[in-house]
């Protein structure tokens, strides 16, 4: 579990870095009734598209595997927030 949530953030910063246009991100974990949550968000162009390119797909892929779940929400003109929430008992 901790090397999905580490592989989603940092896959997560990447593409901030790479498509956002600017050079910061929010990156918050919490606990939730399920397990953790993993929030990245950032105030760039927004329009993150998964079939754009292998990252969030891998990213999709490893949380699945370890039944969680991924949400984008990425509209034109951004915001970009990436939610991921992955099991695990406290």
């Amino acid at each position: 579990m901790e090397a999905a949530a580490y592989f989603a953030v940092a896959e997560s910063l990447t593409n901030v870095a790479k498509y956002s246009g600017v050079s910061r991100a929010e990156v918050r974990l919490g606990r939730v009734r399920r397990g953790l949550r993993v929030r990245v968000r950032d105030e760039g162009c927004g329009g993150a598209d998964e079939a754009g390119g292998s990252g969030q797909l891998g990213m999709r892929r490893r949380v699945a595997a370890l039944d969680g779940t991924m949400e984008v929400s990425s509209p034109a003109g951004g915001p970009t927030v990436i939610d991921v929430e992955l099991p695990c008992v406290w």
